[in-house]
C-alpha cells in the first residue's frame, strides 16, 4: 500500500515538474516575441548647429532726426507719424520774432548808411574840383576821400548784419535730411523749441532685424552668422548677420540682420530670434522614435542579448526638422527601435 502512495507521488511530482518546464519555455518565447519589430537606429552624435535665444526688434539701418537750429515758434509742421518724405523736403517751419526787428534794425543802418555815403560822395566830388582849383590842400583831399570810403564801409557792413539775420531766419525752414518714413512728429505746431530739440524722427535706409546680444556671445557671432526669427507678419523668417557693432552697451551688443520680406510697417516692434553660435556634438533622432506617456519620454533600446527596454530620456528640440536631440538617458553605441510600420 505504502509502495503505490510512493510511486504516485514519484509519477506527481514528475508531471509537475515537466508542467513547469513547459510553462517556463512558454514565458521564454513569449518574451521574445515582445521585442518589437520596427527599423533599427545606431545612436551617433553629429555635427549640428547650436542656436541661442536673443532679443531683437525691427528697424532701419539709420534714423534721422530733424533738429531745430534756431529758437522760436514752430509755426507749422505739415507731416505725421507714417508719411513718406523725400530728402530736401519742407516739412515745417520755425519763426523767431526778434529776428525780424533785428533786420528791420539793421535795414535802418543800411539806410543811414547810404544817406551818408551819398553826402560824403557829394563832399568828396566838391573839395576835389576846389583842389583842382587850388584852393584845397592834398591834405583836405585825402579826408574827403577817407570819410567817403568809411561812409561805403558802413552800408557794407550794415548789409551784412542785414543779410546774416536773413540768414538766420531762413535756417528755420524745417527740411527733411533723409528720404524714407516719419517715425515720430508729435510736437503740436505753435509750441515754442530750442536749438537741438527734435522735432521729428525719420527712417533711413533698408529695414533690418536689429539683434540685442549678451557680450559672452559676442565672438560667437560674426558676419555671416544665420539668424531666424519669427512674428514678422508672414511667419518665421532666417537672414544674415551683416554688421556687428565694435563696442558694449549694458552689456549688450548690437547686430545687424538682413532679413528678406520683413514687415515694416511697425518699425521698433520687438520679435523672438535665434542667432547661430557655432556647431557643437549632438544625438539627433527622429521625433517618431520618442513616445511620451504622461509627460515624459521614452525609447526603445535594444540590449546585447536581443532583449528590448524603454527607458526615459531627456529630450530638446532641434533645428533639423522632423528630429529631437537626446539630452540625456541614451548613449552613443545605442541601438534604438522605432515604431513597427
Amino acid at each position: 500500500m505504502r509502495g503505490k502512495l510512493l510511486a504516485r507521488t514519484v509519477l506527481g511530482l514528475a508531471a509537475l515538474s515537466m508542467s513547469l518546464a513547459g510553462c517556463s519555455g512558454g514565458e521564454k518565447s513569449a518574451q521574445t516575441k515582445q521585442v518589437p519589430g520596427g527599423p533599427r537606429l545606431a545612436l551617433v552624435a553629429s555635427d549640428t548647429v547650436n542656436w541661442q535665444d536673443v532679443s531683437a526688434e525691427i528697424a532701419t539701418v539709420n534714423q534721422a532726426q530733424v533738429l531745430a537750429r534756431i529758437p522760436g515758434i514752430l509755426t507749422a509742421l505739415t507731416v505725421r507719424e507714417g508719411d513718406a518724405v523725400a530728402k530736401g523736403q519742407t516739412i515745417g517751419r520755425i519763426v523767431d520774432s526778434q529776428l525780424g526787428y533785428q533786420a528791420g534794425a539793421y535795414g535802418a543802418q543800411a539806410a543811414a548808411a547810404q544817406a551818408q555815403a551819398a553826402q560824403a560822395q557829394g563832399d568828396l566830388q566838391r573839395v576835389r574840383f576846389l583842389y583842382q582849383n587850388g584852393v584845397y590842400a592834398k591834405a583836405r583831399l585825402e579826408q574827403a576821400e577817407a570819410a567817403a570810403s568809411a561812409a561805403n564801409a558802413q552800408i557794407r557792413a550794415a548789409q551784412a548784419q542785414q543779410a546774416a539775420v536773413g540768414a538766420v531766419a531762413g535756417q528755420g525752414t524745417v527740411v527733411a535730411p533723409a528720404s524714407g518714413r516719419v517715425l515720430k512728429a508729435d510736437i503740436p505746431a505753435g509750441s515754442p523749441v530750442n536749438p537741438g530739440m527734435v522735432i521729428a524722427v525719420i527712417t533711413a535706409g533698408p529695414t533690418i532685424v536689429r539683434l540685442e546680444i549678451p557680450e559672452s556671445l559676442a565672438d560667437k557671432v560674426h558676419a555671416g552668422s544665420r539668424v531666424t526669427a519669427s512674428g514678422l507678419g508672414n511667419g518665421s523668417a532666417m537672414g544674415t548677420v551683416i554688421k556687428l557693432y565694435p563696442s558694449v552697451s549694458a552689456g549688450q551688443v548690437m547686430a545687424d540682420v538682413d532679413m528678406p520680406g520683413i514687415d515694416n510697417r511697425l518699425i521698433g516692434r520687438r520679435v523672438a530670434a535665434k542667432v547661430e553660435t557655432g556647431a557643437r556634438k549632438a544625438l539627433l533622432v527622429p521625433a517618431s522614435y520618442v513616445v511620451n506617456r504622461y509627460g515624459i519620454d521614452y525609447v526603445t533600446i535594444l540590449a546585447h542579448d536581443g532583449s528590448a527596454a524603454q527607458v526615459p530620456v531627456q529630450t530638446a528640440p532641434s533645428a533639423e526638422p522632423g528630429k529631437v536631440e537626446i539630452l540625456s538617458g541614451a548613449a552613443a553605441g545605442d541601438k534604438l527601435i522605432g515604431p513597427a510600420k
